[in-house]
């Protein structure tokens, strides 16, 4: 069905059995998003809190917590934007089968977003920031954030809601130095539409105007998560996965989407900007306090009996994989069409979706030759990382399978396949003094690191290990050693010291190993990590500690390591220290007291007994 409000799609939820009312009341600070946190590890429905302490808005949360639950929100009209977008990659589809695909070209023609509606539902009531729930949603936040925002601005050059950008950057609400009702802090990243906009305005030393939209229906927030080719709308990307045109109207020069729930309105000043932060964020640690533009707040509205959306972002999996789960669904092929030679790219939720990339590519250069290497495989590597936000990887791993029998998907025997084809002497691949996700915190500034491509192809050159090699336990520096799986090993020592101090360490590891250096063919990745038992329980911890932890320019060392003409590689194995250093930020731990408050809804007679 077609959603015109918020409301409309709980209330649907609600009949479906997806949704739970919370009756009692809960405090917007840590208590909410605990148990937003707990539901969402449990699988459990979408969230409605009735009584917010200290604000007289209702809140949702956990909307679309899993895939099925985002598919069935949208069920009436998936498929006419998997259609389009289908079309998009291969037009021919259309001559071939035109009756079936009329209707979706229909609801793309019906999508163009409508002006000036008679009803403006979200200008019922002006309030302030201080009326909206304060959520703050960990213990070491700087204040309250907005963390499903629909943001919103125009080119300066091209006005218009044609040319507008809508994207999901976070909003501090409250703390730090912002003036509560008058500031209010904007956090954009690297690749994001906004920073054009602003650099455009900048230039001509005039503000720039920003409307932050909050609820409305889902497809709107679903909309300002979608990595559009730049020049599509988001506006009319939501019409047509909604089923209901984006209606929109302006108020004092600011673009107001008249559907949503909230709108907040003001002004980005050039040059004026304040502390933004801590924020525990989706790579599972928080991201520090860094100086970002301030919002000089104009007027915030809301709609009658409006209610507040949140999530909780933390160490994946959380609500954000199921956003992932669903662009991947609405996009299939979008990826493979516009990288040519591409079959398969995934970006590895589990280890915060930028760090980690693996890819499926082809190898057609050189069929003439008997020896199998990468050639296209590293024509494919450099346009995939200079390709939108594919280029904030740290990590890329690629091959071609000739077979068409592994998939990204599967993540443990992708890395076998890959690690038994790696020649560790050839095949890695570095860049240096390079961007990386704003959010990292494992390079050497803030937006600031490097990336590595790991390129295997052709056939396996070792049979990897699925025992522990016994020489590692005669290792005097190891505390423990731990197969994670077949040829990766996770390597515990003593704690990060400096870099001189590793560079000793791994030269006495090195010097102990030498004489058993054939028992580590099988071996090639050594995961040097803090905690070898928690690294090695299973593969999601693998993945987050092993590529979060690590900046591969600084952090990627090798046994019997080499330099050739600027070439970097081993003869035995790769170590990758992924201890924590002392410039990384702390990781996001629930509070335990405010764990045990929230018991009360999940034990007998709470709304959400037997949810846990």
């Amino acid at each position: 069905m077609a959603y015109t409000s918020l409301e409309e799609c709980l209330l649907d939820l609600e009949r479906n059995g997806q949704l739970i009312r919370i009756t009692e009341e809960v405090d917007p600070n840590l208590e909410m998003a605990t148990i937003h946190h707990r539901v969402y590890e449990a699988n459990g429905p979408a969230l409605l809190f009735e009584r917010v302490k200290g604000s007289r808005f209702r809140t949702a949360s956990n909307i679309f917590g899993t895939l099925d639950r985002s598919k069935f929100i949208f069920r009436n009209t998936l498929h006419h934007v998997q259609n389009l977008i289908q079309l998009k990659n291969d037009p021919i589809r259309a001559l071939k089968h035109p009756i079936k695909n009329f209707t979706s070209a229909i609801a793309a023609l019906g999508a163009i977003p409508y002006k000036n509606p008679l009803s403006k539902p979200v200008l019922f009531e002006e309030i302030s920031i201080q009326d909206i729930p304060q959520i703050i949603h960990w213990p070491n936040d700087g204040g309250a954030f907005v963390t499903l925002p629909q943001v919103y601005t125009e080119d300066i050059d091209s006005p218009g809601i044609m040319k507008s950008n809508l994207g999901m950057y976070r909003i501090q609400l409250s703390g730090n130095d912002y003036i509560l009702n008058e500031e209010i802090g904007l956090h954009y990243q690297l690749h994001r539409g906004i920073g054009v906009h602003q650099t455009k305005a900048n230039k001509k030393g005039v503000p720039l105007k920003v409307s932050v939209f909050v609820g409305g229906p889902p497809s709107h927030t679903v909309s300002a998560v979608m990595p559009l080719p730049e020049g599509m709308s988001e506006m009319s990307f939501a019409g047509v996965l909604g089923g209901h045109r984006f209606r929109y109207t302006y108020r004092d020069g600011f673009a107001i989407s008249t559907d949503a729930d909230f709108v907040i309105t003001g002004e980005v000043i050039p040059g004026h900007n304040k502390p933004e932060g801590p924020f525990g964020d989706h790579l599972g640690y928080y991201s520090l306090t860094h100086s970002f533009p301030v919002m000089k707040v104009h007027k915030v509205y809301a709609r009658k009996n409006a209610i507040w959306p949140f999530t909780v972002v933390g160490r994946p999996p959380q609500e954000d994989t199921s956003f992932g789960q669903l662009i991947h669904e609405i996009t299939g092929s979008a990826i493979p069409n516009e990288i040519p030679g591409v079959k398969e790219i995934h970006a590895v939720d589990a280890a915060g979706v930028h760090p980690l990339l693996l890819a499926i590519g082809s190898e057609r250069y050189t069929p003439y030759q008997p020896t199998k290497q990468p050639a296209e495989l590293l024509t494919i590597a450099n346009h995939i990382l200079g390709t939108g936000q594919l280029s904030l990887a740290k990590f890329l791993f690629i091959t071609a399978d000739d077979s068409n029998l592994i998939s990204t998907h599967h993540e443990a025997a992708f890395f076998q396949y890959i690690l038994e084809r790696l020649h560790t002497d050839r095949d890695i691949h570095f860049h240096t003094h390079t961007t990386m996700d704003t959010l990292d915190y494992s390079g050497t500034g803030l937006n600031t690191g490097s990336k590595v491509v790991f390129a295997a192809y052709g056939e396996p050159i070792r049979t990897l290990n699925t025992d522990l090699p016994d020489a590692l336990k005669n290792v005097s520096t190891i505390v423990d050693a731990k197969l994670i799986i077949p040829g990766v090993v996770a390597i515990q020592t003593k704690q990060y010291i400096d870099a001189a101090e590793t560079k000793k360490e791994l030269k006495g590891i090195e010097e102990q190993l030498l004489n058993n250096i054939d028992s580590f063919t099988g071996t090639p990745l050594f995961i040097w990590c803090d905690d070898a038992s928690f690294t090695s329980q299973n593969l999601r911890n693998f993945l987050w500690v092993a590529f979060t932890r690590s900046n591969p320019s600084h952090d990627i060392h090798g046994i019997q390591s080499f330099y050739e003409n600027k070439h970097w590689g081993c003869k035995g194995p790769i170590v990758i220290d992924a201890r924590i250093k002392p410039h990384h930020a702390p990781a996001v731990e629930l509070d335990p007291a405010v764990v045990k408050k929230t018991d009360r809804l999940f034990e007998k007679g709470g709304s959400l007994y037997g949810i846990c």
